[in-house]
This record gives structure tokens, sequence and C-alpha cells, in this order.
């Protein structure tokens, strides 16, 4: 890229900001055509783009560059390789690859014949990675050869043997390169389409949920249309525009929602293999971009980054993405020049979604009235001991009124009865938990969003917090009961509770364990042994050694007190260390302060 492109001014580079009407409507008019249609998949639209304007990038990346004709082509050949190798409607393949647009193929050739593809999280080792493997059913496994290494540490708690294909160099076990060259590129014929349509199953992405270990939410190929529809129309994408992408592709943000909305307007997006916030602003100027999808974790590790030669030296006129803090939100515009942000909320197997199309600082969105119908959405008070909604004397829910807290809740059904469709789970018991019956009507249905919000008098939603025991920490959901099982089978844990912590200046919360420990506990051990079983986000930042656990008379742990201590000396006067990346070390007044005042980043 010249230097003349890149010092352009920000005046001559920006298209106009639409109008928040205009937004929702392109959006609406783009969703609006899914049901007219039922056979035609999100795969349909690539192709289409692919005769249009076949030599345009569609996905670029280090590793190698698709343009929309190679990306159909390869669709097209994952959809015949899931032929030949006997998936039927319905059966899962899991996919275990770094981001990079074969990825993108992948699932989309795979689902396009009737296959699921399970997106499994990278980070996960050991029973973790087991665990999601395993509730996926699957038969095949796509493994990318340089994650072989981290599938072993799953092998030995596999329920079943799945035939694992390897994607790039490797000679011990069956490759799906060889295969896949082999593979007719045309499109596929109705025979071989089998019927498919958008009330099929295509993914299933996980989620931690409220409690328990993660789920497998299942996203229909309706949702991924929805998905992609949406995002385009407020976006207001076009050809010419390039997104970047670092979030995890085996996210619904990061490899559905960011890619999908570009692949439907025709643009391009750039996938890089992690977020680097050092990296960051240069690789946005190298690829030109024009968008970027952020997490609101993403935002404040760049405001706090040094100063980058490349900050505002870009093309951007839009990020969208979730989670960004009123606190940071205005600094974060304005150091970096970003024209427009679209904040938004939404749940993987959420049935509403809101959109911060105005842009106010802060807020995650408001549901216009026109659009009432479409996101069924009720904030319920909710009691915060028992984490249960508070109900009147006829058992109906009590709706929050402005400015106060509660769980949000969206309404089941189809839009044409004023409902949101609940997909769920692979587990029909962890379905029903996530249903609210009998909330503003007798006999009515809500999907139980675990999260606490609150709605200003100018219809504004609020993030809060999340309900219960899972919290969120480096834009991940934390299962505190799956760490505290890792724990508890560590070698001289006796007994422990975890729970998460709040930093101040740090999204989210931190994890933190209780630990009740005889003299085969070591510390060292005990850090190595769930690095080995827990993803980094995962493991514990602080540790307490305490000599016991509170317990209510049925045996549930009290974390009440323990989280209003959190982990301060002045208020703990048992041992405490945390976590400095690669050893716990202990946590005493001075690195306290410095925990505190942000001079030790965790």
């Amino acid at each position: 890229m010249s230097t003349d492109v890149i010092d352009q001014s920000i005046g001559d580079r920006q298209r106009g900001k639409p109008s928040a009407a205009k937004s929702w409507l392109k959006a609406i008019e783009l969703t609006s055509r899914i049901e007219a249609d039922p056979s035609r998949l999100f795969a349909d639209i690539v192709e289409q783009w692919s005769e249009r304007e076949p030599h345009r990038a569609s996905l670029i990346s280090e590793t190698e560059t698709f343009s929309y004709r190679v990306l159909a082509d390869r669709i097209n050949r994952y959809a015949r390789w899931s032929l030949s190798a006997g998936i039927k409607k319905g059966d899962v393949v899991c996919l275990l690859m770094p981001s990079r647009p074969e990825y993108i193929a992948a699932w989309l050739g795979i689902t396009k014949v009737g296959g699921v593809v399970a997106l499994i999280n990278t980070r996960l080792v050991g029973p973790s990675l087991a665990h999601c493997i395993n509730v996926a059913a699957a038969d095949h496994i796509i493994l990318a050869a340089d994650l072989v290494d981290i599938f072993e540490t799953a092998a030995p708690y596999l329920n079943r043997a799945p035939k694992i294909w390897i994607h790039g160099n490797n000679t011990n076990q069956a490759s799906i390169d060889a295969v896949l060259d082999e593979m007719d590129a045309s499109p596929l014929s109705p025979v071989e389409r089998r019927g498919v349509t958008i009330d099929g199953r295509a993914l299933l992405i996980y989620t931690s949920g409220t409690t328990g270990l993660p789920k497998a939410a299942s996203v229909s190929h309706r949702r991924i249309l929805n998905w992609g529809g949406w995002f385009a129309g407020l976006t207001d994408a076009s050809p010419e525009d390039r997104l970047y992408d670092c979030l995890p592709v085996y996210h619904s943000v990061g490899g559905i929602v960011a890619p999908c909305s570009m692949l439907h307007a025709g643009a391009s997006v750039v996938l890089a293999d992690k977020f680097s916030a050092s990296h960051f602003w240069r690789d946005v100027v190298r690829w030109d971009c024009t968008l970027f999808q952020y997490i609101g974790e993403l935002c404040r590790y760049l405001l706090k980054a040094p100063k980058s030669e490349f900050e505002t030296r870009h093309r951007l006129r839009l990020a969208c993405g979730n989670g960004l803090r009123g606190d940071v939100w205005e600094a974060f515009q304005a150091r970096f020049a970003i024209p427009r942000i679209l904040e938004f909320y939404a749940a993987t197997e959420g049935n509403f979604s809101l959109f911060n199309v105005e842009g106010k600082p802060g807020a995650i969105g408001r549901i216009p009235p026109l659009l009432a119908h479409r996101f069924p959405a009720a904030i319920i008070r909710l009691d915060a001991e028992l984490g249960a909604p508070v109900r009147t004397a006829d058992g109906l829910c009590i709706p929050c009124i402005s400015g106060e807290t509660g769980e949000a809740i969206g309404r089941i059904g189809n839009a044409g009865d004023g409902g949101g469709r609940f997909e769920g789970y692979t587990d029909a018991g962890e379905t029903e938990k996530k249903i609210l019956r009998g909330v503003l009507a007798p006999g009515d249905a809500w999907f139980r969003t675990g999260d606490l919000m609150m709605r200003d008098e100018g219809g504004y939603f609020h993030f809060v917090d999340r309900v219960g025991d899972t919290f969120r920490w480096k834009g991940e959901n934390v299962s505190t009961s799956e760490v505290n099982q890792t724990i508890l089978d560590c070698r001289g844990v006796v007994d422990a509770t975890t729970y998460g912590v709040k930093i101040p200046g740090a999204d989210g919360r931190a994890g933190m364990v209780a630990v009740v420990v005889d003299d085969g506990f070591d510390l060292v051990e005990f850090q190595s042994g769930l690095a080995g079983r827990l993803p980094a986000y995962a493991l514990p930042v602080f540790v307490r050694i305490c000599a016991a656990l509170d317990v209510t008379e049925t045996f549930k742990q009290k974390k009440q007190e323990l989280v209003r201590e959190g982990f301060d000396p002045r208020l703990v006067r048992e041992a405490l260390f945390f976590h400095d990346g690669d050893a716990y070390r202990t946590l005493d007044s001075d690195a306290y302060a410095r925990i505190v005042d942000g001079s030790i980043r965790l």
C-alpha cells in the first residue's frame, strides 16, 4: 500500500455515516428474504458472489488468501468429501483448526450437504477438550497437523474413537488434503444437496452457560443467515469493505458473525490467528481494513498499549463488537480516530439481540418499537442470592422498572406470534434449564440469558453482570464448577470453591479459588497440573489457602463473604497468591497495590 493511501485524512477516506433508521431498514431488507427460499443456505450466497466477483478476495490470512471463486470451489470440495466419507444429514464432524480461510470453507462445505460441524476451542486441553468432543458424539474430526499434540491430551478421555483427518503436513494419519484435491469443485446437483433447508442444524458452538461444563448450542442455517444479514445491514457493508477479525473462529462472533456479515455483502475478511496489541494497528493498516470486530477486553488492551505509529493511519470507518465499557468507549474512539462504533449484545444460543446503532457510549443496545416483535426482550426482578426470579402471589414474574437491575430474558416463539426461536443444546435437560415458564402470562415461555441488565429511561439496555457462578475473563466465559472440579482432583486439595473477583480497571472478573489443603499440597505442582488441564483463561488468577470453607445446612458452599473480601490482604488473614504468568507468587500488600494500580497486569 502506498504512503499516499496510508496518510490520507479521515475525512477523505470515510464513507458517510448512515442514519440509524437506514441501518435498521437495510438489515430488515437483507433478513426478510430468508423464509422465502428455505433451501437457500449461506453457502449459496458465497456461490452467487463467486459468479459476480470471482476474483475479489473473500478470506485473507498469512497462510492463504481465497478469492470468492476459490472459496466457492473449496466449499464444494468439502461438501463432496462429506458425501464420500458417508456423513449423513445430522452427523457431526468436529473441527479443530486455527483461524484461517480453510476453516470457514470446511464448515460451510460440510453443512451444505446436511452435516453438522462442532467448532472446537483450540485452547482446551485434556478432559475439557475431551468433554466437548464427547458431547458432539462425532465419528470424524478434522484436525490441524500442528494441534495433534493438543488432541493427544484428550484422547484417553474420549468415549469413542472417531476417525481423524489431518489437515496439513503429516504422514502418520489420514490426510484430508489429498482427498479434497480429488473432489469436483463444480456446483452441487440437487441430489447432492439432499434437501437441506434453513431449519436444519448446521453448527454446534460451545458455551459454558450459567452452570456446569460447556454445553453445545445448536445453530441452524436460519440463524447463520440471520446473523450474516443483520450485521451486513447494520454495518452498511459493501464489496469495498475489508474487516479485520482477530477473534477466535470457534466462537459465534469471530467465526460466524464477523466473516458472514462481510461475505453476505461481497466484502473481504482478514483472519488473524490471534489478537496482538503490538501488531494490531500495523496489521489493520497493512491489510487496508475499513472495519474490525472487537470484544471489550481487546479495546482495553489497545488503549493501555504504547502509542503505535499506525494507530491513526488507518482507513477504518467502523468498529463492531460487544463488551465495550462506557469508561473505555470515548477514550478509545478519540485516541484511535474511530468514526463509528456499533456495540451489540447477543448470546450464541439466545433468541434475541440488542444493537446500539445510535452509538450511545456504554449501552449495549435498544429495541426500536417497529422491531419489538422480532426482539421480544424483558428484564425481570431477580433474587440475587438464590439466582431465581421474584414472583408475585399469582406466580408471575415482576418486570423491572427503568434503572432497576434484573435478569434479561427473551420470549420463546416465532416472529409471527411475538417470540424468538430458542434452538437449545444437544442435551434436552440443559435446554429445559434455560427456559423460564409462566413469566408474564400463564403458560408463556422465556429464554434465560443468565445476564443481569438495566434499562434506562431512553430504552437503552446496559449490561451489569452475569447471574450465578459463570463469569467472564479474557473474553471467555469461565465455568466455576468445571474449574473447581479440576482443582479438587489436584493432589493435596481437600476442599475448594471457585468464584470471580473484580480487579479495578479490568473487564469481567478474575478467577479466584479458596482451597483447604493437607500436607501433600505443593503450589508448584498445583500450578503445573492446572496448566495441563485448563485453558489459560480459566486458570485461577488468585489462590487463597483456608483452614475451612463455610457451607449451608444443605452443604452448598457460601461464597458471598469470599467474594466480598476478594484478594485484598487487608481483609484476608490467610495466605494469598497470584498467578504472574508462569507461577503463583505471594500476594502481599505491595503486590496488591501494584495489581490495583495496573503496574502488574494479570
